[in-house]
């Protein structure tokens, strides 16, 4: 029995936001380490963040959440969203580029650190990957999310973007070029690496979006519960983790 299974058995267990194909995976991990951690509250960090998808409903669940994010308006639309849940009193925004995370958190106040699709967009990941170090406890988890480079490579391809699809693959850092949005791509081993280099202790690998970006809309929206489970079941299990669409590793700080 994976820690996926395991979590949705734990009776009393954080509920949070119904599961989706996009966050199943995420959410449970997060579940079993909430409840690993029993009723103690929480300090979270919440890098990227945005409008708050995960923030709010740790918050909900009786953690105080800071969220970092470079745009405004996705930090009032936060706020929003932290107020009509009743939770703005644990909800903080700060207003900050993932490259300036040194300067803009204490260190070792964190428990838990979410650092999702920001590593592939940042000037250079090992300082912000040591900036999530620094802001844990000892003891303290990160969860970060990366996109992962299989799944760009056989994407282009399939859609007959064969060069492209060649860069992606050979490049040193998994770009499509100049006008990819996304500066680098990651596999499981060099993520790992990145994080491990920080002096986290990667505990688990996860694919993210194995299959749901693949199916016809109508199967996915029409199947999502079993679309849920599937993704739930592949998620750890090579060689369909290593094809998904994002990878979520799950590391620790040293006590």
């Amino acid at each position: 029995m994976t820690r996926l299974d395991r979590v949705e058995q734990t009776p009393g267990r954080f509920a949070g936001p119904p599961l989706t194909p996009r966050t199943a995976v995420i959410w449970s991990v997060l579940r079993a380490e909430l409840d690993r951690r029993g009723a103690a509250e929480l300090t979270v960090l919440d890098v990227g963040g945005g409008t708050g998808g995960f923030a709010v409903p740790l918050a909900q669940a009786g953690h105080r959440v800071t969220v970092v994010d470079a745009s405004p308006d996705a930090l009032a639309a936060l706020t929003r969203r932290a107020t009509e849940a009743g939770v703005a009193d644990r909800v903080r925004a700060v207003q900050g580029d993932g490259d300036a995370l040194a300067g803009l958190v204490e260190p070792a106040a964190a428990d838990l650190v979410l650092c999702h699709a920001v590593l592939e967009v940042v000037d250079d990941p090992a300082p912000v990957v040591a900036a999530l170090t620094t802001a844990l406890r000892p003891g303290g988890a990160a969860s970060v999310l990366v996109a992962g480079r299989a799944a760009a490579v056989l994407g282009r391809a399939m859609n007959g973007h064969l060069e492209v699809a060649a860069t992606v693959a050979t490049g040193p850092a998994g770009s499509a070029g100049p006008r990819d949005t996304l500066r680098r791509r990651y596999d499981a081993d060099g993520a790992a690496a990145l994080l491990t280099a920080a002096g986290l202790v990667v505990e688990e690998i996860h694919g993210v979006r194995v299959l749901a970006d693949l199916l016809p809309a109508a199967v996915a929206d029409g199947q999502q519960g079993a679309l849920v489970e599937l993704e739930r079941a592949l998620a750890g299990r090579p060689p369909y983790r290593d094809l998904a669409a994002q990878l979520h590793l799950f590391a620790r700080r040293p006590a």
